[in-house]
């Protein structure tokens, strides 16, 4: 009994009361965002202060796209479960000479969530139709000799 208790009071003061957090993509674009000056910070000037896009536009080569998500485990009673705490996205914009012509950041509350229909669409065809019909017996013939040469081998 006194081994389970040793067992179960090492395991409680190992963890750590400090929130874990994982982050992906850039850190801190908010601050990075304040060094971009329209109209003079260039593409050589962002990938030296921010590094290479997350992902470029495949429509519009002039517009990179920059992500950060930091996620957060929530509590210990939660086993682990994580919240996503930061979610920001910031665009940048280049004009043809590759100066930057606008900078957007979203952050998270600025995203919509989005609400999908769950309407079923009908065919508006009918397998009892007569033209069905026809094209099945078609097949069925064609499809016929096939099966007689099988049964022969």
């Amino acid at each position: 009994m006194r081994n389970l208790l040793f067992i179960i009071l090492f395991f409680i003061t190992a963890c750590s009361p400090n929130k874990v957090s994982k982050n992906h993509g850039f850190i801190s674009l908010e601050n990075k965002l304040k060094n971009i000056t329209i109209n003079k910070s260039n593409k050589n000037d962002i990938i030296e202060n921010i590094g290479h896009p997350s992902f470029v536009s495949e429509f519009n080569t002039n517009k990179w796209f920059y992500i950060e998500r930091k996620k957060t485990n929530q509590s210990l009673l939660k086993f682990g479960l994580k919240k996503i705490s930061k979610n920001n996205i910031l665009v940048i914009e280049f004009n043809k000479k590759g100066l930057v012509e606008n900078k957007k950041l979203f952050k998270m509350n600025d995203m919509n969530e989005l609400k999908y229909v769950k309407k079923i669409t009908n065919k508006e065809f009918e397998q009892d139709n007569t033209i069905y019909n026809i094209f099945s017996s078609l097949r069925e013939k064609v499809n016929a000799p096939a099966r007689n040469r099988k049964n022969k081998d």
